[in-house]
């Protein structure tokens, strides 16, 4: 890798919508509140943002998604769209363009609205090149958690059990945030009871489908304590796309994301992390069924192959654990409005890292790391990303 952001790009404002069923809010909404809250964290108007990106999936086509509403005024504005990790691509365009010495003030904005669609699922998710087999998501993620049960000899019992710890840890966490869409505690046994979607999968280990917007204001490194005392850095920005050779073939692994693991060293390296499970201090991942975050603390290095059981069973994760795990609840709590759920990731570690977490507050962050994973686990696109003091 020849060049690195390390340290290079401050965010000195961020924002966020309540996640949920929004009916009484539109797309244009979405992006207002959010970046209403990004512009007076930040201490700045439209008028000082030089260049803006936009991420989302289905709820906007072109620029002018985000200049109409926002009124931008003949700046560049550029949609961009990376499956579940649009948001993330949203801050790596502004993020990439500062570091390039193109811009010093950038917008960066994730949003979805989902509920309007009518379905339960994702919309839009048909096998449309006819090159492999259907299935839908939760079908594809209970192959996932199968495997790994058989691969590491997990009992049923023992895999719906380590899987619905998983749920319940989220679950306490969002309780304590107002803006998650799902604000309910949950008991191991609600989980493993639960009605099934696709076996092992129940209802409490699959997230929902949400509204949402987040949005961040993004400067060069050495400007950024003219907008606020205590900024946060990006520390790496990495994205890794598959070959998609996994849905080709009959023997894929399942029990691990070679795309997350890879995405993961190259964003350790950029950011210099020798000792992940160490040096990082808190993470949100894209847990989008209770497995998807228990293969991808073993993917990320947080636990060794095969042992995440051990870790979940030791509390690792939890809040007040070694290496908390969505702190805000995650997608669990907050469903998954595409295009805003890797942006609200990092408002999360944003707000962590600056001590303003109120009940949440982790003790001491000085790293955190967020996940996006698009597509099935045999042919995804995975984004990590390392922000910190």
């Amino acid at each position: 890798m020849s060049g690195s952001i390390k340290d290079r790009v401050a965010i000195v404002g961020m924002g966020c919508t309540k996640f949920g069923e929004l009916w009484g809010r539109g797309p244009s909404d979405l992006i207002i509140d959010a970046v209403s809250e990004a512009y007076q964290d930040a201490g700045v108007e439209s008028k000082d943002i030089e260049a803006a990106w936009v991420g989302t999936l289905f709820s906007g086509n072109g620029g002018r998604a985000l200049s109409e509403p926002l009124k931008l005024q003949y700046i560049p504005v550029t949609r961009v769209e990376n499956a579940c990790g649009s948001g993330h691509e949203a801050i790596r365009g502004a993020a990439y363009a500062i570091a390039a010495g193109i811009y010093d003030v950038c917008l960066a904005v994730g949003f979805e609205k989902l509920k309007d669609e009518g379905m339960s699922g994702l919309p839009g998710m048909e096998n449309r090149t006819n090159t492999h087999y259907q299935s839908s998501m939760p079908g594809v993620f209970a192959i996932m958690a199968t495997r790994y049960f058989d691969r590491y000899g997990l009992s049923p019992e023992e895999g719906k059990t380590m899987l619905a710890k998983i749920s319940v840890k989220s679950h306490k966490n969002g309780m304590l945030n107002p803006k998650a869409h799902l604000r309910r505690e949950l008991t191991i046994e609600q989980v493993l009871n639960a009605p099934l979607i696709a076996w092992p999968l129940g209802l409490f280990d699959c997230c929902g489908v949400s509204d949402g917007g987040s949005a961040a204001v993004l400067c060069r490194a050495d400007m950024a304590k003219k907008f606020r005392p205590d900024p946060v850095y990006i520390k790496s920005l990495q994205i890794s796309a598959s070959p998609t050779s996994g849905r080709m073939t009959s023997d894929f692994d399942y029990t691990h994301v070679e795309e997350a693991y890879r995405a993961g060293i190259a964003a350790y390296k950029e950011a210099g992390v020798k000792d992940p499970r160490k040096e990082v201090s808190m993470a949100e991942v894209h847990d989008c069924f209770s497995i998807t975050e228990a293969v991808t603390m073993e993917d990320m290095q947080f636990s060794p192959r095969g042992k995440v059981k051990e870790d979940i069973e030791a509390g690792t994760f939890q809040l007040d654990g070694a290496l908390p795990v969505q702190p805000d609840g995650g997608l669990k709590c907050f469903g998954h409005p595409i295009g805003a759920s890797g942006i609200r990731m990092i408002y999360e570690l944003y707000l962590q890292l600056q001590g303003r977490a109120d009940k949440r507050q982790i003790k001491d962050p000085k790293l955190g790391l967020a996940h996006n994973m698009g597509n099935e686990p045999y042919a995804p696109v995975v984004s990590v990303c390392l922000v910190g003091l």
